[in-house]
């Protein structure tokens, strides 16, 4: 054990809860600027630690039947994308797919806990401890009996600083290639006007009938540890610049009939990240598509992949997205939804030029990518070594400070 640290059970010195639903949700839903925030999974940031607002509220009554959780506490999802934690920046209620933990005793440094819970340690101990079936779960019982190393609050606070300069640098490379996607998204709308007016007066079509083949569900399989010949491409999978991220899995069933072809375009069907896209590169290697995923395969003698792709990215694509979703449950879209998508199509040759000049800037942001690669890679072993019970040389801190 690090000196001068203590083991304990999480439980031992946080409190952890699971929340609650009022239900039918539905009639708890409010506009009443008065209600309750009502805390979802949709209402995090990619890429922030913070949950800041919520795009829901419920009535006051609802709270009975749910959990509240006030600004400063710890939720972690306990399904889907289970074991991710968020620090809270507003009061509100929580429904059951959130764990909260409230660390009454300031037994951690707020920063400190947080990058504890998301570590690659973490998340390890949290997939052998997930329970379900298609589903992962994870319950209060189980994160309460995870074993946790307590260093003195001084430590805690040079480890964070540390990972707080890396952090820092990683975002700096998430801003360019944001700012790039800008880029890319203008020079779309010189070239070809909004979308949503189309004042070029392009001739119009579906994306069913610019396709060669019917759109298609992916497959049913589970994801499993990578194979090194088949990657599984998953609907958590896309982020938000339509790249891959690097959790890459294999699926445990292969059915070449889910093979991607380089261009073929992916759109997310459910969840939070409905209407996401995704553009086929074959340098991502032979790759399978997951069931929550809708796949058009273009025909290139009438529309280019790389047009299209952007102009998912447009407003009037956004508006059709929002107006198109169904929410009972959660947002969700269908193939025949999407195949009635209304697509201007501009002549081929115009469509070549913007690939060029959009090829330039992906090739201008895989170079950040690869830049941003390495640092997340010395960001995860930093936090490997820190957080791992088995190392107990602490003295790198003073080497890296």
């Amino acid at each position: 054990m690090k000196h001068g640290w203590e083991h304990k059970k999480l439980g031992e010195v946080c409190t952890i809860e699971r929340g609650g639903s009022p239900r039918p949700i539905s009639e708890f839903i409010t506009d009443d600027p008065n209600g309750i925030n009502w805390i979802k999974i949709g209402d995090a940031v990619e890429g922030s630690k913070y949950i800041n607002e919520t795009k829901e509220k419920i009535r006051v009554e609802g709270m009975k039947k749910s959990r509240f959780v006030h600004k400063g506490d710890f939720i972690l999802s306990n399904s889907m994308s289970f074991g991710k934690p968020y620090i809270l920046g507003v009061d509100g209620c929580i429904h059951d797919g959130w764990l909260v933990i409230h660390d009454y005793n300031n037994t951690f440094n707020k920063d400190y806990l947080y990058y504890f819970l998301s570590s690659p340690v973490m998340r390890q101990k949290f997939e052998s401890l997930a329970v379900g079936g298609v589903v992962n779960n994870l319950n209060s019982k189980l994160v309460r009996g995870v074993s946790v190393a307590i260093p003195p609050l001084p430590v805690q606070e040079q480890v964070c600083s540390l990972l707080d300069k890396m952090n820092r640098v990683i975002e700096a490379k998430k801003e360019q290639l944001k700012e790039l996607d800008t880029l890319a998204q203008a020079i779309f709308y010189d070239m070809f006007g909004a979308p949503v007016t189309n004042e070029k007066g392009w001739e119009t079509s579906t994306i069913d009938t610019i396709s060669t083949e019917k759109l298609s569900y992916g497959s049913g399989a589970s994801a499993v540890e990578y194979d090194g010949q088949t990657r599984y491409i998953r609907i958590t999978d896309i982020n938000d610049h339509g790249d891959l991220n690097e959790d890459v899995k294999s699926p445990s069933e292969i059915d070449d009939k889910y093979l991607l072809k380089e261009g073929d375009i992916l759109f997310a069907r459910s969840g939070a990240t409905v209407g996401k896209t995704y553009c086929h590169n074959e340098k991502n290697g032979r790759c399978i598509y997951a069931g929550y995923l809708i796949k058009m395969r273009p025909n290139t003698s009438k529309v280019l992949p790389k047009y299209i792709f952007y102009y998912t990215k447009s407003e009037y694509y956004k508006a059709f997205i929002r107006n198109a979703q169904n929410a009972v449950a959660q947002p969700n879209i269908n193939a025949k939804q999407y195949g009635a998508l209304i697509i201007p199509i501009p002549p081929l040759p115009l469509q070549q030029a913007f690939a060029e000049k959009v090829e330039a800037i992906e090739r201008q942001k895989e170079l950040i990518n690869q830049s941003l690669r390495e640092v997340q890679t010395l960001f995860d072993s930093r936090m490997d070594y820190w957080f791992s019970e088995e190392n107990d040389d602490f003295g790198q801190l003073d080497k890296l400070d």
